[in-house]
């Protein structure tokens, strides 16, 4: 199993060492090129315009929407999940339109209203998964097909699945709970199996 982490900008990281941490051939993206041959791709948290920018000037925008359709599963953190709404509320931020979501981009607000909670994530099971928020953006509208995985106290939605692709408003690579990126994992090997029918 190969999964890639778009590396144009961004917490890139800190997903690489969560992967290999599991035993997983983990590699940085950051040209068309290296998308070939990946099971599963992750875009992190970071700056959704710049990493925009940088996808549409290495021509990446096009390749990227067609592994989503091809079933290849996609995990988006935090300006990742930004990158995978249809629409982005008060702003004409061109993303890669893959996931029917609406979201709110910044909507914690500054850097400094950052915050850290304990999230029930029923599909993972187990104890609450300790959750950290950086200027995170809050989905404001789901569409049809549009699973809720988790939810904050007052019941906005932070992470969301439709098929091959699952988009979290936190940073789960920030922390020692790799339930969520086991999770993915899961993603990736179910894909495999149906593609190789």
């Amino acid at each position: 199993m190969k999964i890639g982490i778009l590396a144009l900008q961004g917490a890139f990281i800190e997903h690489l060492h969560t992967l290999r941490s599991l035993g997983v051939e983990a590699v940085e993206v950051r040209t068309t090129t290296e998308l070939t041959g990946l099971d599963g791709l992750i875009i992190p948290g970071g700056e959704s315009t710049a990493i925009l920018k940088l996808a549409r000037h290495y021509h990446m925008i096009k390749p990227l929407q067609e592994m989503a359709k091809a079933g290849i599963p996609i995990m988006g953190t935090c300006a990742g999940m930004v990158l995978l709404a249809n629409k982005v509320t008060e702003s004409d931020l061109q993303t890669l339109c893959l996931m029917d979501i609406e979201v709110r981009r910044n909507a914690s607000g500054r850097q400094v209203d950052s915050f850290e909670t304990d999230l029930a994530i029923p599909d993972i099971g187990g104890e609450p998964f300790h959750a950290v928020f950086i200027r995170a953006p809050y989905i404001k509208h789901l569409g049809a097909g549009v699973e809720t995985l988790a939810r904050l106290d007052d019941g906005t939605v932070v992470a969301v699945r439709k098929g091959n692709l699952l988009a979290l408003a936190f940073h789960p690579e920030l922390g020692h709970d790799t339930r969520l990126h086991e999770y993915f994992l899961k993603m990736v090997r179910a894909s495999k199996k149906e593609i190789a029918r």
